[in-house]
Formats: structure tokens, C-alpha cells, sequence
């Protein structure tokens, strides 16, 4: 009897100990929480083999996902036998099942997630860029709210940037109809209406599954990396409410942009270090495993820093997936290191002539840079 018991305890196990079917799973602070009373560390591994954007053959610069479903590569996966012994499922279909099995089979300090991560589409900021250049806007342009014409604090879409939008409105809706690409279950985007905007004009008209509604969550960490230029400062929480009123705001979320300063800016460290912990708090506290992030080229990049993906740069309107899977470690204590979060950039109070990387603005004869560099240092 004793021996019947433990052969039905072991073949049931591979399928007792993961997450309900569908579902990722999620962690609470007391499993978040070390021997020692710190917080676990979350250790990402992106698991590459199923998207070409995460092949470094793939060049990023000229890669579209609305032409390539969404970069899904054409393969078997091992579940297939018992899924689709007819072989009459799309190739989504097909992934879909393969990433509920991983959860359903992982332990409980395991998880696998699909991020959906897109940049949003064109905004003014963009396209005064791309006109003045890159030292000129950097130096001059940038930290000024717009140029008499066009203004690009928290900068809006341009008409370019809308088209963008509709694109990925067409090819979601062939996506959900045709190839059964699971919708999200939930949608973050970042507090800049830029993204909150191409988010909105992406999903929102979309015929979505009655249990997964698109209802989006702004969360403050989402946004682009904090530079001294205006298309970076938010909107406060007021306005945008009345802009977006569907969209939920992250507990905690300020009236005002407490972030940006307009005088220094965020480092590159810094961002990583906020990046890191708005993941940590999506695959905590969201037990859904496909998951819809609108946000900006930069913060995507760190995004995959943290994720341990390769680099792959998105043009406006462009996304990128990502099969990902998480481990707790509780008994791994996070390591305590210094950085240094803020720093200035130099600018001139006219047009530069140029700039030298890692070296700043190059002022004309008659102007001189307006700030120095500073630095400001905090524990990480």
C-alpha cells in the first residue's frame, strides 16, 4: 500500500507543484523575503529559440513584426504530439500550449512569462530630432518645451505616429483572427502619453476574449530613461486621467512628476536599477502569464538588459517579444553596491556646433555650455 501511494505521489508531481493552467504564477512578500529578512533576488533568463528578435542574425533596423507574426519562429515544440496530432493548430496555438505546460510543470519558485514589449509610435520629440540632429537636439532643442511651432514636452504623436499605430491595430486584429496570437491578459504602459496613447490606439478597438479586456495599468517606472529634456517630464496624474480616464493608475502613482528635474538626469545605472524593480514587481505581484508593456527604446533596452536578452533597438512603432522565465532565489542575497544616479549634461544657450561622445556639447564662439557635470550617488 505504502509503495502504491508513493508511485501515485510521484507521477503526479511533475504536474502538482506549478501553476494553475494559463497561469504564471506569482509571488507574495513573504516568499519574496530572504532567511535573513531581505528581499529575494529575481534571476531572469530569456529563452531564446522561439522569436527571431532574439537571434543576432536578425537586423533589428530594417526587422518588422507586423509582416513576420510578430517575429514567431516556425518550429515543433515538444508538446506538439499530444496538442496537435492533426497538425491543425496555428503556429500560436501551438507556443501557447508549450508556455502553459512549462508553468504547470515548473515549482513554485519558477515561472515563465511572454512579454509583449512595444515602442510607441512616432512623437514630436522624434521628429524634431530627427530635423535639428542629434547634437543640436541633445545640447539645445531638447530641454527647451518646443521650438515655437511644435511643442514636445511629454511630447504627443505626430501624424506619422498615429499611422504606426493603426499598423499595429490591423496586424493585432489579423493576429487574434487569424494566427490566434493569445491577447494579453494585462497591459502596462508607462505614464508618457505618447506610449499611453499608442497603447489606447492599439488595443482598445480590438474584438478581446471577454476575460481579457483591455484595461491598462500605468506604472511611473515604465518610462523612458529620465534625461534633461522635456519629452521626458510626465503630465501630471490629473490631466491624464482626463485624457485616458479608462486607464488604471499603479498604487502610489503622484499628482506631479517627482522624477524629473530638468536640471540633471537619470543615469544609465539608475535606470537599470528602477528597471529591475518595476519587473521584479510585475512577475511578483501578476500571475498572467501574456503580458502587453508600452514604453520607449530606451527603457525597452534596459528592459532587456535585465531580462538577460541580446540588444535589439526598435524603431518608433516596432515590438519586440520575449518567452522569459523567473526564479526566485531567496536564499541568494542581493548584493549592495553604490552608483551614481543623477548626473548634468552640458548645453549651450544656442545651437551647438556639435557634440563629442563622452564628451558633451561643442558651443559656438559666442555661447558657452549653461551646466557642468554633477553627480549624485545612491544605494543600490
Amino acid at each position: 500500500m505504502l509503495a502504491t501511494s508513493i508511485f501515485v505521489f510521484l507521477s503526479l508531481s511533475s504536474t502538482g507543484f506549478g501553476w494553475e493552467w494559463g497561469k504564471s504564477g506569482k509571488w507574495s512578500s513573504k516568499q519574496r523575503t530572504t532567511c535573513h529578512g531581505g528581499e529575494s533576488t529575481i534571476n531572469y533568463t530569456t529563452i531564446a529559440g522561439f522569436f527571431q528578435q532574439d537571434n543576432s542574425s536578425t537586423v533589428a533596423k530594417t526587422f518588422d513584426y507586423t509582416t513576420t507574426n510578430y517575429g514567431l519562429i516556425n518550429r515543433t515544440y515538444p508538446t506538439d504530439d499530444q496538442f496537435d496530432p492533426s497538425n491543425t493548430k496555428t503556429q500560436w496555438e501551438r507556443f501557447a500550449y508549450y508556455v502553459n505546460t512549462l508553468n504547470r510543470d515548473c515549482d513554485k519558485n519558477t515561472q515563465y512569462k511572454v512579454l509583449f514589449m512595444a515602442r510607441h509610435g512616432e512623437g514630436y520629440h522624434n521628429a524634431a530630432e530627427s530635423y535639428y540632429g542629434t547634437p543640436a537636439w541633445n545640447c539645445y532643442w531638447g530641454p527647451l518645451e518646443g521650438n515655437g511651432t511644435t511643442t514636445w514636452r511629454d511630447a504627443r504623436l505626430t501624424d506619422a505616429g498615429i499611422a504606426q499605430c493603426t499598423k499595429a491595430n490591423t496586424f493585432w486584429k489579423n493576429a487574434l483572427a487569424v494566427e490566434k496570437i493569445p491577447a494579453p491578459q494585462s497591459y502596462y504602459s508607462s505614464p508618457l502619453v505618447r506610449s499611453m496613447t499608442t497603447a489606447n490606439l492599439t488595443f482598445k478597438s480590438l474584438n478581446l476574449p471577454a476575460g481579457r479586456p483591455f484595461v491598462p495599468t500605468i506604472k511611473e517606472y515604465l518610462r523612458e530613461g529620465i534625461s534633461m529634456r522635456t519629452c521626458d517630464e510626465r503630465s501630471n496624474k490629473t490631466y491624464i486621467h482626463s485624457l485616458l480616464p479608462e486607464f488604471n493608475f499603479e498604487e502610489g502613482f503622484t499628482e506631479d512628476d517627482e522624477l524629473w528635474k530638468g536640471y540633471e538626469g537619470e543615469t544609465s545605472d539608475a535606470q537599470l536599477k528602477r528597471t529591475r524593480t518595476v519587473l521584479n514587481d510585475i512577475f511578483s505581484n501578476d500571475d498572467n502569464t501574456w503580458i502587453s508593456i508600452t514604453s520607449h527604446s530606451g527603457q525597452i533596452s534596459t528592459n532587456l538588459k535585465v531580462l538577460n536578452h541580446i540588444a535589439f533597438s526598435l524603431s518608433t512603432g516596432q515590438a519586440i517579444p520575449a518567452l522569459i522565465k523567473a526564479q526566485n532565489l531567496r536564499k541568494v542575497e542581493p548584493a549592495t553596491t553604490t552608483i551614481q544616479s543623477w548626473a548634468a549634461d552640458a548645453t549651450c544657450n544656442a545651437p551647438p556646433v556639435t557634440s563629442i561622445s563622452g564628451q558633451g556639447c561643442v558651443c559656438s564662439s559666442s555661447t558657452a555650455a549653461l551646466a557642468s557635470a554633477t553627480a549624485t550617488t545612491s544605494v543600490a
